[in-house]
């Protein structure tokens, strides 16, 4: 890609896009919006200037167009895999939704909801629905909304029920096949998705166990009102849902396929589309809709007016279900591309990683290179507000790092999303802190520390970065050692 005549690099032209871009999501993301009360720029315009300005500070260096254009098609070759899988969870999502698996569990999620154990119901139950939905925003945006709901009807710590909401959501989004930043982190680190996920079990599963005791004994300790739920938003929500959709043991099927790839590791774009197709069979066997109506929804996805029999659906139920297809997530794949423009322009001078190597000079550990990662993380989510860039740029920065010191990669992308995916929801100025926080009706400050699950992942990460357990030492001894064998 670059001739033996490519032209020198200096530390300062690693320096400068990274710079621009700094510049850019400074002013464009955080001085507009909170301070000049103006909107802020999208993200995707935000990567596209800085990815102008890379490429003409190459050409102006010296370096030939075609190598350019050859090093960002690399790197979206690389990412396309991922991306066709962001396509087919839009599939899976519509198809999931029409053949009534996740109304099912919705509605039976919903039913399961006691007031003697609202803590610790309100941290489980949007695990699973974050989890069969991909979203964690969508699940406190609809489930989240009945259990606080519920908190505010029997009197209930409303601070501690928003703060398990919040939590719930995230871990289901964070071991979610169907999340776009599941995927995306997977994308950045250029780590299989599966293998993503079960690192992410390391930290994740710990944090979970113990945000799930402590909401246990907190609702024995400080238990919630006499209130009853007779809640008429509740009753309104099942009734809808019961009419729109039937309902039978045969609808756990689309997911167990799922489960058994994932077990198996079986190609998870395949094993995606098998999921969707034979939910897509079961919508036409078992659902009251059309031919028309499932190709509509893998198409373009679910839409509650298909329910034509249906006068009125409640809003929430449309929130819920009107999701899913083809297009789904065609932003994040979009911005995606976008940022591979970038992220390939900028790798024809190395810049991320010369930044990297001098800025954290001092990690010379393997411990030390994980928990400057994290760090990065944070701070990088803190200030752009966005997940998916924070992926992007951290991934990229520290790629190589964890390859010259043999740490898998997967432990990268778990890294990307103990300290970013699960810290925005804690910091009242992200888009996230300020959706959780509007749509709950709690503040930020308030339930932020009793957001346990996030708060135990601060704890339990780092502790694995130093200890080394769950970090995947031996796997990188054992390839080298059946290399040499070979």
């Amino acid at each position: 890609m670059k001739d033996q005549q490519a032209p020198k690099v200096t530390f300062l032209h690693a320096v400068l896009p990274v710079g621009f871009l700094s510049l850019l999501i400074a002013y464009g993301l955080i001085i507009r919006p909170q301070f000049l009360n103006q909107d802020p720029f999208p993200l995707e315009m935000v990567f596209l200037f800085a990815s102008v300005f890379v490429i003409c500070q190459l050409l102006i260096m010296g370096f030939k167009w075609n190598d350019i254009l050859a090093a960002i098609v690399k790197k979206q070759s690389r990412g396309l895999p991922a991306i066709l899988i962001l396509f087919a969870i839009g599939i899976i999502i519509g198809s999931w939704i029409v053949c009534g698996t996740i109304p099912m569990l919705i509605y039976y999620g919903i039913k399961m909801i006691n007031p003697d154990y609202l803590y610790v119901l309100s941290f489980l139950i949007p695990i699973i629905f974050s989890t069969l939905t991909g979203t964690s925003w969508g699940s406190v945006g609809t489930i989240g909304v009945v259990l606080i709901g519920i908190a505010q009807a029997v009197n209930a710590d409303l601070a501690i029920t928003a703060g398990a909401i919040v939590g719930g959501a995230y871990f289901g989004d964070k071991i979610s096949p169907l999340s776009d930043t599941t995927n995306l982190a997977a994308m950045a680190a250029e780590t299989d998705l599966y293998d993503h996920i079960r690192s992410m079990m390391n930290t994740t599963l710990p944090a979970a166990l113990i945000a799930i005791v402590i909401y246990f004994v907190m609702g024995l300790i400080k238990p919630a009102g006499d209130g009853s739920i007779d809640n008429e938003h509740i009753q309104t929500t099942l009734s809808a849902i019961d009419e729109m959709f039937n309902f039978n043991v045969f609808l756990f099927i689309p997911p167990l396929i799922v489960l058994y790839g994932s077990i198996r590791k079986k190609g998870t774009l395949p094993t995606l589309l098998a999921s969707s197709m034979v939910a897509a069979v079961l919508s036409l066997i078992f659902q009251p809709y059309s031919l028309d109506n499932v190709v509509n929804t893998l198409n373009k996805g679910f839409d509650t007016s298909m329910a034509t029999w249906m006068t009125d659906v409640p809003e929430n139920v449309v929130t819920l279900f009107t999701r899913g297809g083809l297009y789904e997530l065609s932003f994040a794949i979009m911005l995606a591309f976008v940022i591979f423009t970038f992220v390939g322009a900028i790798d024809m001078i190395d810049a991320m990683p010369r930044i990297v190597n001098r800025v954290f000079a001092f990690a010379k550990t393997r411990s030390s290179v994980i928990l400057s990662s994290l760090v990065a993380t944070a701070f990088t989510n803190v200030t752009t507000s966005n997940q998916t860039a924070t992926s992007f740029i951290i991934g990229d920065a520290f790629g190589r790092k964890y390859d010259q010191f043999k740490i898998p990669r997967k432990v990268l992308s778990r890294s990307i999303e103990d300290y970013g995916t699960m810290i925005e929801n804690i910091v009242p100025w992200t888009t996230t802190g300020v959706f959780m926080a509007a749509t709950l009706g709690v503040a930020v400050a308030d339930y932020w520390h009793w957001q346990l699950m996030t708060l135990a992942n601060f704890v339990i990460a780092p502790l694995l970065a130093i200890t080394g357990k769950g970090c995947f030492y031996n796997e990188v001894s054992k390839k080298e050692t059946d290399g040499e064998e070979r």
